[in-house]
């Protein structure tokens, strides 16, 4: 662990807490709006809890994940289309919120937030699985192809893992139409998958055997 990294870690942090915060509750018109601080609990406590545990057991994967930096003109676009929908996710939910367009019953609440943990189990799994696991499309140095775990049963485990985070969002938010918003999340990572896999292809030795092995991307016999 260094000074630099706590530090690069603790500000990305508190920016993304602040700016997500922000998001919902200026929107909402209110700090009573008490699905975005159901969201904000189960987003940020695990993030935060992850985040040491990466910092003392595997520095090099913690400063990869927070390289967002991409090279790939493609996965640019998909970077930006991606803030573009959760922007409009989060702000229509605060005016959900203070509206009342639609008005989830609070069961349904809990139901989402607990598919968004799963998520988290599921991602926390696949970085641990998957040490070149970083932020970026690239293929690094001495990288090798896993194809055990989870990767033995889909190609991209961690995007598997984003569908449980981010589709219920909305639902903890208490906005069916932050939801509808949020479902075009998966042309996005259609997308980014498709430009990852021909990097992968290309740089990394091993990768075209894997996906005859492994036939699926994202959902087992589905995607």
């Amino acid at each position: 662990m260094t000074k630099k990294l706590f530090a690069q870690a603790m500000a990305k942090f508190f920016m993304g807490l602040i700016l997500f915060a922000l998001l919902l509750f200026v929107p909402a018109g209110t700090i009573k709006f008490w699905n975005g601080w159901l969201l904000i609990a189960v987003l940020f406590i695990p993030m935060f809890i992850g985040g040491l545990v990466l910092m003392v057991k595997n520095p090099k994967l913690l400063e990869k994940r927070l390289n967002a930096k991409e090279d790939e003109q493609e996965q640019k676009a998909v970077v930006a289309l991606s803030g573009i929908m959760f922007l409009a996710a989060f702000v229509i939910a605060g005016l959900n919120f203070r509206f009342s367009w639609i008005v989830l019953p609070n069961f349904v609440v809990i139901i989402g937030a607990v598919i968004f943990l799963l998520g988290y189990l599921m991602y926390a799994e696949v970085l641990r699985e998957n040490t070149y696991l970083s932020r970026t499309v690239e293929v690094q140095e001495n990288q090798k192809v896993i194809d055990t775990g989870l990767y033995g049963i889909v190609r991209h485990p961690m995007y598997s893992a984003t569908l449980l985070l981010f589709l219920p969002m909305g639902i903890v938010l208490g906005s069916p139409i932050s939801f509808v918003i949020l479902l075009f999340y998966i042309p996005i990572i259609a997308k980014r998958i498709k430009n990852e896999e021909k990097v992968l292809e290309e740089g990394l030795d091993g990768y075209k055997e894997y996906k005859t092995k492994v036939k699926h991307r994202v959902i087992p016999f589905v995607w």
